[in-house]
């Protein structure tokens, strides 16, 4: 028979192994995933690499304390120019459980949509998003997506005008039409109404039907092109100003970007400040807030860029008031 005196002992070894025991059954503690966001572009990865919308991006995420790769992730998906590709490129961002999806224009958010309409979208160059169902109203937007305006009203017109000042005898306004640009083309068919300028538009829904446009254009003797902003048009804005270039056709984009590499002049909304934007937009997010409560903002910051080297490859004479307005003069 056991002594009071060993089992007491014997007992209190047993008690004091337990707290031991217990840490060694404990499972190991996994490490915490960090918010994840998926960057879902219709364009190729090359402009976006050396893009100032992407690092306006980054930048708008580090103004909160956002850094990839060491307290979020950001990964890339892109459908290199091919639109048709955006819907599954979606799909497989979704099953990636991001926390945001960040979907840089119109093209992608509407695949985006598609795709989910419960996790959330933010869309820096967002164009009526009423019209295309990606929100209520501006001010609430009510479900998965909001963003900031690209496109405001009377930009059109802006266009038209700096159209007119660079070639006065202008009758003839050439436009690209893709994809996201259908309602650009309304307000401008509205703009030239009472101007005698008649619009040539050409409708293009693939990278290989741009140089066949342009050269239809040329062959309609149109005085100068207006550029609208859309995914499809970004990735080739090089090909357009080239063959533009080419036939001596002065071009009018919405970015400042494009008149830098060979466009002749650009105005329109500084998307890189738009992206930096996009970056509260997802720090809010991240911290809970929902899209459908905030309210998708207007533009703030607009600017006009000409670019002197391609005003004299055309041979077209830019006036004084013209350079002494402009943002950016490129030489």
């Amino acid at each position: 028979m056991m002594r009071r005196r060993e089992f007491i002992t014997l007992l209190g070894g047993v008690v004091a192994a337990w707290p031991l025991a217990a840490r060694a059954q404990q499972p190991a503690k996994l490490p915490t995933r960090r918010p994840l966001i998926v960057y879902l572009a219709g364009v190729s990865s090359a402009p976006v690499w050396r893009s100032t919308t992407r690092r306006g991006f980054l930048n708008g995420l580090r103004d909160h304390g956002l850094v990839d790769g060491q307290n979020i992730d950001i990964v890339y998906r892109f459908a290199d120019g091919k639109l048709d590709r955006l819907p599954a490129l979606a799909e497989e961002a979704v099953r990636l459980k991001p926390d945001v999806i960040l979907a840089p224009a119109q093209a992608s958010a509407l695949a985006a949509r598609g795709a989910t309409t419960l996790m959330p979208i933010v869309c820096p160059l967002l164009d009526n998003p009423e019209r295309q169902g990606l929100a209520a109203s501006i001010a609430r937007p009510g479900g998965n997506v909001t963003g900031i305006l690209r496109y405001v009203d009377g930009l059109a017109g802006k266009h038209l005008d700096l159209a007119k000042e660079l070639v006065p005898t202008m009758t003839k306004l050439g436009l690209l039409v893709g994809p996201e640009s259908a309602g650009q083309r309304r307000d401008l068919d509205i703009a030239v109404r009472a101007t005698g300028v008649e619009v040539i538009a050409v409708e293009i829904h693939a990278l290989d039907e741009l140089e066949p446009a342009i050269a239809r254009l040329a062959k309609a003797e149109v005085h100068a092109l207006i550029v609208p902003a859309d995914s499809l048009f970004f990735g080739a804005h090089r090909r357009i100003s080239a063959q533009a270039l080419n036939i001596h056709l002065p071009t009018i984009w919405t970015t400042r970007e494009m008149t830098m590499e060979g466009g002749l002049v650009s105005y329109g909304v500084d998307e890189s400040e738009s992206f930096r934007r996009a970056g509260y937009y997802v720090d809010k997010i991240l911290k809970g807030a929902s899209p459908a409560d905030l309210p998708i903002e207007l533009p703030t910051k607009f600017e006009l860029a000409i670019n002197l080297k391609t005003a004299k490859a055309i041979s077209l004479p830019i006036p004084e008031s013209f350079l002494l307005r402009a943002d950016e003069v490129i030489e």
